[in-house]
């Protein structure tokens, strides 16, 4: 497995005295790999803002969505998942290979214990192919250069930006970051992101209170922040809406709320 330990051949190493990002997400969703300090983390986002757990199901419920859009619709038969997380229920591979079994994906994080888990993931067939790459998305060419191995970067790529670019800072440019993934990818690629705004002023008091204790902070952006990532693509109708209203079926349609605006996404092709 791609990056299945440092480069001394050492297991990863995990950091469990404080939250991370993608073990609080665990938590939030109804995970078991966690430890006590994501749960507590994870509680003290509930008690500020309790409609949380429902903004991460309605994000993995838009995942589900997209990828099966991308698939069904768009053709798209590769994708490149960033800031994968933790594995759970219908992940990016299970949903694409269902519809079509020649789907590739490659997933990315940086977690030790998302490393350690994606062991799980990689079960593939000859038609198939799932991997996981150990990176940084601060490192877009690094990842790029490690996906070419089981993605041909010269057909058309799905990209999943699922509550990523919020992880990265301003001084860090995550546009710039995204732009140079994105330059790299096939006309006829996807973007599919998803990320939290900072028009709700108890998620943005959770949120700060969450990166004082984290390991990791989360930047929550405007609406117009987060409608800028789509700049120069071309926007899949209904555009940049909140995770809820993204294209649902009837199984996700349980009446908006407004806390649901805690977070909007969208999917987009380059031309």
């Amino acid at each position: 497995m791609t990056g299945a330990a440092t480069p001394g051949g050492e297991p990863p190493e995990l950091n469990t005295h404080v939250p991370h990002s993608a073990r609080v997400w665990n938590y939030l969703l109804g995970g078991k790999d966690n430890y006590p300090p994501d749960r507590e983390a994870g509680e003290m986002i509930l008690k500020m803002f309790p409609d949380f757990a429902r903004i991460a199901r309605l994000q993995r419920r838009f995942l589900i969505r997209a990828v099966r859009f991308l698939v069904a619709e768009a053709g798209i038969r590769q994708f490149l998942d960033i800031g994968t997380g933790l594995p759970t229920q219908d992940n990016t591979h299970e949903v694409a290979q269902r519809l079509a079994p020649e789907s590739r994906v490659v997933y990315v994080d940086n977690d030790p214990l998302v490393l350690v888990h994606a062991r799980a993931l990689l079960t593939s067939t000859p038609e198939r192919a799932t991997d996981y790459l150990e990176a940084d998305v601060r490192e877009p060419e690094r990842i790029l250069e490690r996906a070419a191995d089981t993605l041909d970067l010269d057909r058309p790529v799905g990209l999943m930006m699922l509550g990523i670019l919020g992880q990265i800072s301003d001084d860090d440019d995550p546009r710039g970051i995204l732009d140079r993934l994105l330059s790299r990818l096939a006309p006829g690629s996807y973007l599919a992101l998803s990320d939290g705004v900072d028009t709700n002023p108890a998620l943005n008091q959770a949120v700060a209170a969450y990166n004082a204790r984290s390991a990791n902070t989360y930047h929550l952006r405007s609406p117009e922040r987060i409608a800028g990532f789509f700049a120069g693509l071309e926007l899949v109708e209904p555009g940049v809406v909140a995770t809820s209203r993204w294209r649902p079926e009837p199984a996700d349609i349980g009446g908006p709320s407004p806390e649901d605006e805690a977070a909007l996404c969208g999917v987009a092709r380059k031309a």
